[in-house]
């Protein structure tokens, strides 16, 4: 099993930036592919983002396409979320997750180990 911390959340006025990073141990972190999930009060968890093993195939969300950027660093076992352009409606807690594959996917249930999440308040 991996243990994954996230880190980097708070509070932020809409237009704003922040990064999030999820560091990874335990596990050969650099074999696998990686997703950023998150959940707002009262919603379902949904996809953000997501990259495979090497970090040269990404899939966003439609809602973060363009603002957000998903990155591994494989040296430093983490992997990142820049967000820029943060709206309101981006306030969740945001999740970090490893699948034991090299293959990336935007489906929750296919990711094995989880974070605790990181809570991502923007104000308006």
């Amino acid at each position: 099993q991996v243990q994954l911390v996230e880190s980097g959340g708070g509070l932020v006025q809409a237009g704003g930036s922040l990064r999030l990073s999820c560091a990874a141990s335990g596990r050969a972190f650099s074999s696998y592919a990686m997703g950023w999930f998150r959940q707002a009060p009262g919603k379902e968890r949904e996809f953000v983002a997501t990259i495979n093993w090497s970090g040269g195939g990404t899939i966003y969300a439609s809602s973060v396409k363009g603002r957000f950027t998903i990155s591994r660093d494989s040296a430093k076992n983490t992997v990142y979320l820049q967000m820029n352009s943060l709206k309101p409606e981006d306030t969740a807690v945001y999740y970090c997750a490893l699948r034991y594959s090299s293959d990336y996917t935007v489906y929750a249930s296919a990711y094995n180990d989880w974070g605790r999440g990181t809570q991502v308040t923007v104000s308006s």
